[in-house]
């Protein structure tokens, strides 16, 4: 597991640059994502690995792109010290994990391996040893991301068709 760390104010055109919006799939969205911050994101990143963040991840426009590139390259949540409100809120809808701590932000750096419960919200930062409480989801939230995104949560409720 590798460790991606940014700063503050990532924007959605950083995460999957808007010349990419006509991608065909999700696969080509993931190929594209964070190139413009970080040239070696798509040909490095593999499942199961976290990105931080710093304040105000994920502004700029409502697309849900953005937290669909990120997913669609395998990465198991975003970490950051707070997002914007549409990224947030995109990010629970296609069932992308993502928790707001600015203390594991700043006590996680690259190199570190660190597992996540998303039930309760501890972050550990196994290299180290230290642990970081983030706000868990309410249990509704969960099962939206234990779903996969919002429709198909509604779907297994047998709310949507």
């Amino acid at each position: 597991m590798k460790i991606y760390k940014y700063g503050d104010n990532v924007d959605t055109d950083v995460i999957i640059p808007a010349r990419y919006l006509n991608a065909p799939d999700e696969k080509s969205l993931a190929s594209h994502c964070m190139e413009d911050i970080d040239t070696s994101f798509a040909a490095t990143v593999e499942a199961g690995d976290i990105v931080l963040g710093g304040s105000n991840f994920g502004c700029g426009s409502s697309r849900e792109h953005a937290p669909l590139a990120i997913k669609a390259c395998g990465v198991k949540c975003v970490i950051a010290k707070s997002f914007a409100r549409i990224f947030y809120r995109n990010a629970i809808n296609i069932g992308f994990p993502i928790l707001e701590c600015p203390e594991a932000v700043d006590g996680i750096g690259p190199g570190d391996s660190v597992s996540v419960d998303f039930q309760s919200g501890v972050i550990v930062n196994e290299s180290t040893g230290l642990k970081f409480q983030a706000a868990p989801f309410p249990a509704f939230v969960n099962g939206i991301i234990e779903h996969g995104g919002l429709l198909k949560s509604l779907k297994e409720r047998g709310v949507a068709r």
